[in-house]
């Protein structure tokens, strides 16, 4: 089984067993592909924690034993974002972010945060969760005073 494909048009998808192992996989090669592609800097960062956390996301809720997850990933000409999107199995345990987390439940805020939009969409089997992060770093307005 191949578990690696990438192709011109800038699309990367691996498949991997719903582990720990797994998700640290998903995160390694989703960091090299971005790098193959040129990202580099704030842009591959976030897209790295973004991977992240949706690929622990998928092995932690999204299990089913003897299943595996997919990461995709797709960056076309001319667009200034990266999309990426992890499938499971399981389409009864949709995510949403904690309103007050305690021990846990700050990924799916981080991902809001690196991201410029997020969701789930349902499949045949399971669940897409997706979000798009931007490639080009947004810049902050800060006021500046004038001393006299």
């Amino acid at each position: 089984m191949k578990s690696e494909t990438t192709t011109p048009t800038g699309e990367f998808t691996l498949r991997l067993s719903a582990t720990r192992r797994g998700a640290r996989l998903a995160r390694l090669l989703a960091v090299q592909q971005l790098h193959d592609w040129g990202v580099t800097g704030s842009a591959a960062e976030a897209a790295e924690l973004v991977v992240a956390e949706l690929a622990g996301n998928a092995v932690l809720h999204g299990r089913v034993p003897g299943r595996d997850f997919e990461v995709r990933m797709r960056v076309e000409r001319g667009d200034d974002h990266v999309r990426i999107e992890l499938s499971d199995a399981r389409a009864e345990r949709r995510p949403s972010p904690a309103e007050r987390p305690d021990e846990g439940g700050y990924g799916l805020l981080l991902v809001t945060a690196l991201a410029t939009t997020w969701g789930v969409k349902d499949r045949c089997v399971g669940k897409t969760v997706w979000a798009t992060v931007p490639l080009t770093c947004q810049k902050t307005v800060t006021s500046q005073s004038k001393v006299s």
